[in-house]
């Protein structure tokens, strides 16, 4: 069953990197690029690493273990656009973010 789930007040996710949430056991990480909010998964494909403790440049995270970069929007990775993280859907309603799961 897909829902959208509360995850974050928009206040609380940074402009500069991520914020690491959790949902439904799964680590999410959250992005905001130009007042739009991203959400994506968590974990780096590479070696595990916290995608939501990297710096944010523009649109693209980079995870903090090895350097990997992500675009927020796409999930794809920017030196291997074979290799990408799961997006999710995102909607902000009176001040809170949710994503579809």
């Amino acid at each position: 069953m897909i829902n959208w789930v509360r995850v974050a007040a928009s206040k609380d996710v940074p402009t500069n990197t991520g914020l690491a949430v959790e949902v439904e056991d799964q680590a999410v990480a959250l992005y905001k690029v130009d007042g739009q909010v991203y959400a994506i998964e968590g974990v780096c494909p590479h070696a595990g690493g916290p995608l939501a403790e990297g710096s944010l440049n523009g649109c693209l995270a980079m995870c903090p273990w090895h350097g990997w970069e992500f675009d927020v929007k796409t999930g794809k990775c920017d030196f291997n656009p074979e290799i990408a993280v799961k997006t999710y859907p995102v909607k902000e309603e009176k001040g809170e973010i949710f994503i579809k799961i």
